[in-house]
């Protein structure tokens, strides 16, 4: 029998897919921004062997000579992104939904059962309540992921009035690292996200669009018991 389960909250899933559109044009714009100052390469005796972003790229994606087009969306969204991730980790202290999100102490171990499972070595996946071990762990890593990101932008945005920030991040150039590494990842976890999202199937997406699923539940057999005959009623 197939019954309707409640999983993701409305508020979840508000700041879940209000966070994939302002990502993705933090994302644009800075590459609008990094276009002006090009730096992270591999470069021996003047010959460059590897660039992230070649000249092709940057012209297939009309990127070039829109600095300040770039500046302009970044330091705006920059605001609603972090106001957007503010308001999901209040939400789920308050509500109690990091019990469902935290890696617990094995967490590390069955994520790793959860890979085999995935890669169709393994059979059997291990249990899970809400969210499986790899889950927790992904969706923790982009929460600090994201506090990472507004740490080093404000460090290398202002490195003057956030001194401090730019100092804990260890100086200006290695925070504009950090957060250039830290935009990589985001990228990883969109396009693992997106084929984890798609192995799921479809009852498992439309989770997150209406908040509930569709899951097979089979009844209980019921066991009769018969009770002992009166053995003096026996003739």
């Amino acid at each position: 029998m197939k019954v309707i389960k409640e999983k993701h909250p409305l508020a979840m899933r508000w700041t879940h897919w209000v966070n994939f559109p302002i990502l993705t044009i933090m994302i644009w714009s800075g590459m609008l921004i990094y276009w002006a100052n090009d730096e992270y390469k591999i470069t021996l005796f003047g010959h460059t062997f590897f660039s992230f972003f070649p000249d092709w790229f940057y012209n297939a994606l009309r990127i070039p000579h829109r600095l300040s087009e770039g500046m302009a969306f970044h330091f705006l969204f920059m605001w609603f992104f972090t106001l957007n991730g503010i308001l999901y980790v209040l939400y789920t202290i308050i509500s109690g939904e990091w019990r469902e999100l935290v890696p617990k102490k094995n967490s590390f171990k069955e994520a790793w059962l959860v890979l085999l499972h995935d890669l169709h070595i393994r059979k059997m996946a291990p249990p899970q309540n809400k969210y499986n071990a790899a889950q927790r762990i992904a969706y923790t890593a982009i929460i600090i992921m994201g506090m990472g990101s507004v740490i080093t932008g404000l460090a290398i945005y202002k490195p003057v009035q956030f001194y401090y920030l730019t100092w804990l991040c260890g100086g200006y150039h290695f925070a504009r690292i950090l957060h250039f590494a830290l935009t990589i990842g985001y990228v990883l976890f969109f396009v693992i996200h997106v084929v984890q999202v798609i192995l799921a199937g479809w009852n498992n997406f439309r989770s997150v669009i209406s908040g509930f699923e569709v899951i097979n539940d089979e009844p209980k057999p019921v066991i009769e018991i018969t009770p002992p005959s009166d053995e003096k009623n026996i003739q």
